[in-house]
């Protein structure tokens, strides 16, 4: 699995802890990690937690990554942000319970995470076993056990109701701003990642145009 760290800019002194966290975690699993940044608040490109939701959806969309792990000070606006586009099924998380129960029941392709609120002694215990619980063994079995079955359905008609109420990423990437989408896929590892990664051409090609 190709898994992205998205840190907005509030956050962005984080970044560091974070990636290494998931990184030492994710990585003997057999996993990717791939860093979009921020790296730091002095960072030329700054994304807001706005950004992150949309960077969110360009790769999770473009198949340049499986799964998105960001967040912002309480994580309720990364999260809202990442919802607000297709095929991004993004939970709030603050605890390892709540990365368990995310994966076994409703089994999204996102996580937003609160890195200021709550985050005190112990955050980089919390941020690793967040990690353990969310990905390690197999999503998407149900918690309860017994109620996998209902839990499996409603996660496949909530996919079908987002693809009747959200906009494809195409008609989005066209119709949005173009200096925000530009400012958003400006950061200095974006196109060394994206670019490698990316599983499609459409979105390969408007994303270049913009870069240019």
């Amino acid at each position: 699995m190709k898994i992205a760290l998205i840190n907005e800019n509030s956050q962005a002194g984080k970044n560091e802890l974070i990636f290494n966290t998931l990184k030492s975690v994710v990585e003997p699993m057999g996993h990717e990690v791939y860093n979009y940044g921020m790296y730091s608040p002095d960072d030329e490109v700054q994304l807001t937690y706005v950004k992150a939701g949309l960077l969110t959806a360009i790769l999770i969309n473009s198949g340049a990554a499986d799964f998105v792990v960001t967040g912002c000070g309480t994580g309720e606006g990364a999260m809202l942000a990442c919802n607000s586009f297709p095929k991004v099924l993004c939970g709030l998380i603050v605890d390892p319970s709540d990365a368990y129960m995310f994966g076994q029941i409703n089994n999204g392709n996102a996580i937003a995470m609160p890195y200021a609120k709550g985050f005190g002694w112990g955050a980089e215990l919390n941020l690793q076993y967040i990690f353990q619980n969310l990905f390690e063994g197999e999503r998407g079995l149900g918690y309860p056990r017994e109620r996998a079955v209902p839990e499996q359905a409603n996660k496949k008609i909530l996919d079908e109701v987002k693809e009747i109420t959200h906009t494809d990423i195409m008609t989005i990437l066209k119709k949005i701003d173009q200096k925000f989408l530009k400012e958003t896929v400006s950061g200095i590892k974006f196109q060394e990642y994206f670019f490698a990664n990316c599983k499609d051409n459409e979105i390969k090609e408007y994303i270049e145009g913009i870069l240019k």
